[in-house]
């Protein structure tokens, strides 16, 4: 298995490590034909992106795309802040970001008070390993698939990483829409059971390493140990073995 391209990666611009340029010529070194920038999205308290960064942000990444020889997308790993599926962009915010990446992250500005449990809800019981209930799951869930239908979302990112969904259903909305399912490398957020099930809804996955510093772009061997104990088809991995992804974010913008 060889990583076409890593499509998560962070800088200083949230919370990473290395600059945009130094993780385009780490992307490079390694044979990689692509490397997305996608740091925290705007509403993320602690490492978001700042609004008035985006400009040096979209500069950095064409000049290492031009030093590099190599695509470098412009990104952002956006926030699932609501039921209502409301994400960090608007349409506005399109015209200059490349790739739409979607997680749950705990500190984020939710859209409303009850939309913190989706978060803040699923940290608290995976830190004291409580069993969800299935009014979490349920809430959780519709937010997921909201946000997959009305964004053109390109990968979600780490499933269920600190909160609790119904994956399946979650992974049959991403397969309708054409949103990509990320195995991470950086840490299990899925369990082998899960991933199994997951497999069985068709959906089709990237891996990426959610790498915060250069050491870890390309890093696939976490994911690769889970693939081949859960048995999940190559075939399925769009990013992997000379193949790219089709994504749905440029697709969308053609008809804006």
């Amino acid at each position: 298995m060889n990583l076409t391209a890593d499509y998560h990666t962070h800088t200083p611009y949230s919370h990473g490590k290395n600059t945009v340029m130094e993780n385009a010529m780490r992307a490079k070194e390694l044979g990689l034909s692509a490397v997305a920038i996608t740091d925290h999205g705007f509403s993320h308290v602690v490492f978001g992106v700042k609004r008035k960064e985006v400009p040096s942000l979209v500069r950095d990444c064409r000049e290492a795309e031009q030093a590099t020889g190599i695509k470098v997308l412009v990104g952002m790993e956006c926030n699932l802040r609501g039921i209502s599926g409301l994400t960090d962009f608007t349409e506005e915010d399109y015209e200059v970001f490349d790739i739409f990446l979607m997680g749950v992250h705990v500190m984020a500005h939710y859209e409303k008070f009850a939309d913190r449990k989706i978060g803040w809800r699923g940290w608290w019981d995976t830190q004291l390993h409580i069993k969800p209930s299935q009014k979490l799951i349920k809430y959780t869930t519709r937010a997921y698939i909201n946000c997959i239908e009305k964004n053109p979302i390109d990968i979600l990112t780490h499933l269920n990483f600190q909160c609790f969904s119904d994956v399946v259903e979650v992974a049959k909305c991403c397969r309708d829409y054409g949103t990509y399912l990320e195995i991470s490398s950086k840490k299990e957020h899925l369990t082998d059971e899960e991933l199994d099930k997951v497999v069985q809804t068709g959906v089709r996955f990237v891996i990426n390493s959610d790498a915060h510093s250069v050491d870890r772009i390309g890093d696939t061997a976490l994911a690769e140990e889970q693939i081949k104990r859960v048995g999940v088809p190559l075939d399925r991995i769009d990013n992997i073995d000379g193949r790219l992804p089709v994504f749905r974010f440029a697709e969308f913008k053609k008809h804006l």
